[in-house]
């Protein structure tokens, strides 16, 4: 499933193309996909301006005039694809995180896109996702925040409230591991697997140590550890090992810069010439694995 870095960087393509467009046409290809399509979904989003964008954890909002926002979840294998319509245009011209071609409307879609829309300004978006755990809704744009996926969610891990106090704070009295509680929605909002272990790793914790044990020296590693992890996935266009890919069809980049994840058996890069490490381990927690040096990590 895409994650945080992933999920922003895919906003940050539509916005690229899409802020201030004008919705010419939308058309929806099946009734829905995890969810049924919100009633007469393609003649709502005709006609409207898209305003603007926005994330929040894994969905994408965005806003369009007349006070509502599509909400998106990419789910387990869904991407979005933005393309040219009509004439040949040079890839990225102009536009970061944005592929362009000659297909125009009357294409033949591509397979599994079950919702796509097009521009005044020639734009083809399509909502791609062969296993159609994605989903679409229409929300009132002032009351993003009630909607039934948002409502519960937990700050924001890159928001100015995640320091080391409020962390503290957070995950005092929490008896599960470390590792499946900044998993939990409802404290951070939209932390995944990849990210929770490398953050782990930076700041030297175990994800097997309880929750409420990670205050003061440990929470002031680990939060700016979150932080920095996120940012920097951002800033590599997210991590592609699946079905992920950007908006431009290029694939993230922060995969080559994992520290552990996925490299059970590997040597650890913390760790060089050490003999009592053991190589970085792999654990099974709540289905998920978990990745970790168990010398640098306690």
């Amino acid at each position: 499933m895409p994650e945080l870095p992933e999920v922003e960087t895919v906003m940050r393509g539509l916005q690229a193309v899409l802020e201030h467009e004008r919705i010419a046409w939308a058309e929806t290809r099946r009734d829905g996909m995890r969810f049924p399509f919100p009633p007469r979904l393609a003649e709502r989003l005709r006609g409207r301006r898209v305003l603007s964008f926005r994330r929040r954890a894994k969905y994408i909002l965005m806003r369009l005039e007349g006070g509502e926002s599509l909400l998106i979840h990419l789910g387990m294998s869904g991407r979005m694809v933005a393309r040219r319509e009509g004439a040949a245009v040079e890839p990225r011209q102009g536009k970061q995180g944005v592929f362009s071609d000659a297909r125009g409307h009357n294409a033949p879609p591509e397979a599994h896109e079950h919702l796509a829309f097009g521009t005044e300004g020639g734009w083809h978006i399509g909502f791609v996702d062969p296993r159609r755990f994605g989903s679409v809704d229409l929300v009132a744009t002032e009351a993003e925040d009630q909607h039934k996926l948002l409502a519960d969610l937990g700050p924001e891990p890159l928001g100015p409230e995640i320091t080391p106090a409020w962390l503290s704070a957070a995950l005092a009295g929490k008896r599960t591991p470390i590792k499946s509680a900044l998993l939990d929605q409802r404290v951070i909002a939209g932390l995944g697997n990849i990210y929770v272990c490398e953050a782990l790793y930076r700041a030297g914790i175990s994800p097997r140590r309880s929750a409420h044990t990670v205050a003061g020296a440990r929470a002031a590693r680990l939060a700016p550890a979150i932080k920095a992890v996120l940012t920097e996935a951002i800033a590599a266009g997210g991590s592609s090992l699946r079905d992920y890919v950007r908006a431009d069809g290029e694939i993230g980049r922060f995969q080559e810069n994992f520290a552990v994840y996925g490299r059970e058996g590997e040597a650890c890069p913390g760790c060089p010439g050490q003999p009592e490490c053991p190589a970085i381990k792999r654990i099974v927690q709540s289905c998920r694995s978990s990745f970790f040096c168990p010398v640098r990590q306690r």
